[in-house]
C-alpha cells in the first residue's frame, strides 16, 4: 500500500502541475492577442479544480501509473476564441506553442529541483531528498513528454494548431475539419493503432525518442547520470 501511495504521489501530483501550467499559459497567451474567454470563465487560475477532466486528469493516470505503463493525461482545454484575436492565423500558433513552451519551462524548473534533491541525499526513496528527487524526475519526464507529444502536427494537439496556421487558407479550412474526430484521432494514435500495427506507433517511433534524448540533456544537467 505504501509504495503504490508513494507512486500515485510521485506522478499524480507532477501531472497535474504539469497539465495545469499547460492550459493556463494557452489562456494568457490568448488574452494577450485579445481573447479574453479564459479569463471570464475564470480558467486563468492555478486551482486544479478548475482544470481537472475527471477521466484525463486522474483516473486514467492512477490506472497507468499502478499498472506502470507510459503515464500521460489530460485536462479540460481553456477556451479560446480565435475571431477575438487581431490576427487569428498567427495568434492561434502562438497560442498553441505556448503550452509545449511552458512544459519545457517547467522541465528546466524540475531539473534544478532534482538537483537539490540530490544534493540532499537521493539514496532512499523515502528520506526528504529521495522524494524530491522522484517528483523532480517524474515532473521533468512529464512535461517534457507532454511538450514534445502536443506537437504531433494532427488535432487535437497543439501542433494541429500550428500546421492549421502555416496551410494556406482552403486547405486550413479542410484540416479544421479534422477537428470533429480529434477524440478518434487520440485513442487511434494512443491504442488502436499501435495494437493493430507497432511498426506505426507514432508515440515509441517518433515520440518516445525525442523524449528520452531531451531527458538525457536535463538530467545529465542536474548531475544524474541517465
Amino acid at each position: 500500500m505504501s509504495s503504490t501511495v508513494y507512486s500515485i504521489a510521485t506522478w499524480l501530483i507532477p501531472l497535474v502541475i504539469a497539465i495545469v501550467f499547460h492550459e493556463v499559459a494557452h489562456g494568457l497567451v490568448a488574452r494577450r492577442f485579445g481573447d479574453t474567454t479564459a479569463e471570464s470563465q475564470g480558467r486563468l487560475t492555478l486551482n486544479p479544480i478548475k482544470h481537472v477532466d475527471p477521466v484525463g486528469t486522474i483516473i486514467l493516470p492512477i490506472v497507468l501509473a499502478l499498472s506502470h505503463a507510459p503515464i500521460f493525461g489530460w485536462a479540460r482545454p481553456v477556451p479560446v476564441r480565435s475571431d477575438r484575436m487581431r490576427n487569428p492565423r498567427r495568434d492561434m500558433m502562438l497560442v498553441a506553442l505556448a503550452g509545449p513552451a511552458m512544459n519545457l519551462l517547467l522541465a528546466i524548473s524540475a531539473t534544478a529541483i532534482l538537483a537539490f534533491g540530490l544534493w540532499l541525499g537521493a539514496g532512499d526513496p523515502m528520506t526528504v531528498g529521495g522524494f524530491i528527487a522522484s517528483n523532480a524526475i517524474n515532473f521533468l519526464l512529464i512535461n517534457i513528454f507532454l511538450a514534445v507529444f502536443n506537437l504531433i502536427p494532427l488535432p487535437p494537439f497543439d501542433g494541429g494548431h500550428v500546421v492549421e496556421g502555416l496551410l494556406p487558407p482552403p486547405l486550413a479550412a479542410r484540416f479544421h475539419a479534422l477537428g470533429r474526430y480529434s477524440l478518434f484521432i487520440l485513442f487511434a494514435l494512443l491504442l488502436i493503432v499501435p495494437a493493430i500495427w507497432p511498426q506505426a506507433d507514432i508515440v515509441a517511433k517518433a515520440v518516445t525518442p525525442i523524449v528520452n534524448a531531451i531527458a538525457r540533456l536535463f538530467l545529465g544537467v542536474a548531475g544524474l547520470n541517465a
